[in-house]
């Protein structure tokens, strides 16, 4: 069923639309694109940390598909399509891939929903309207369209700092892990409250009614990593990992890591 008028709420910002805007897309409200601009005229590197997170998202899934025969994805809190999505990325390297997104937007699911009814692999791309502080929820959905006895590249891309609490980020992201084989990959991002332009911008975020997000230090998120094996160059600010990117400074670090 498509979300109402009344689940969209346009009238309130939302993070997916604020995402997408920094991204410079369309599907936005003037309340998102408000937020979004609060944010940037404190913090104006939220732009380039949103095109670097996709920079990095592009690079990461072509290694997964290219280097390390992943051919099953599950890509936790996607947020609105874009260009260069998690099954375009990794179909142009092994065309029978197939990626399960999870979100629980509404806009998100009815843009999802439209991008998936023109798509001639139906059944091989699949949305599940979840959260991901219900993890088993989610696996079970997706045991629907992957075979979590084979390895799966799992993705939580700058979505978790909408956890407040660092003990449920950690049994979130443990508890997929826990679930998929030994060859499966660990993608994952976030943003770094390693300057204070960047704090301010999250306090800016959150005064003009977007949904708070809890930035942490880097050591805090390379701690998700635990029991797995970080892939070369390791945990490293985005526009270092595998980049022919000038260098640049960035509050989001991230990393890909492999399940022994």
């Amino acid at each position: 069923m498509p979300p109402t008028d009344e689940q969209l709420r346009p009238d309130i910002p939302h993070a997916a639309r604020i995402w997408n805007h920094w991204m410079g897309g369309t599907d936005n409200f003037p309340a998102d694109r408000a937020a979004g601009d609060a944010v940037a005229q404190v913090y104006p590197e939220i732009v380039l940390m949103a095109r670097q997170s996709r920079r990095f998202l592009i690079r990461a899934v072509r290694h997964l598909a290219a280097d390390a025969g992943i051919r099953q994805f599950l890509d936790i809190g996607t947020g609105l399509p874009t260009m260069q999505n998690t099954h375009e990325v990794a179909r142009a390297v092994a065309p029978g891939s197939r990626v399960v997104y999870v979100d629980n937007d509404p806009l998100v699911l009815r843009h999802a929903r439209a991008l998936m009814a023109g798509d001639a692999h139906s059944g091989r791309i699949v949305h599940i309207d979840a959260d991901y502080h219900d993890p088993e929820r989610i696996l079970a959905a997706a045991a629907e369209t992957l075979d979590l006895t084979e390895p799966v590249g799992v993705m939580f891309m700058g979505v978790l700092g909408y956890e407040p609490d660092l003990r449920v980020v950690t049994s979130i992201v443990d508890r997929v892990m826990a679930a998929v084989p030994s060859g499966s990959h660990l993608v994952l991002w976030d943003g770094t409250n390693t300057t204070p332009a960047v704090v301010e911008g999250a306090r800016r975020l959150a005064e003009s009614g977007g949904v708070p997000y809890v930035l942490r230090s880097p050591e805090q998120i390379a701690g998700l990593f635990h029991g797995l094996d970080l892939v070369d160059p390791g945990f490293v600010q985005l526009p270092a990992w595998r980049s022919d990117d000038e260098p640049a400074w960035l509050d989001a670090y991230g990393a890909v890591a492999r399940k022994p």
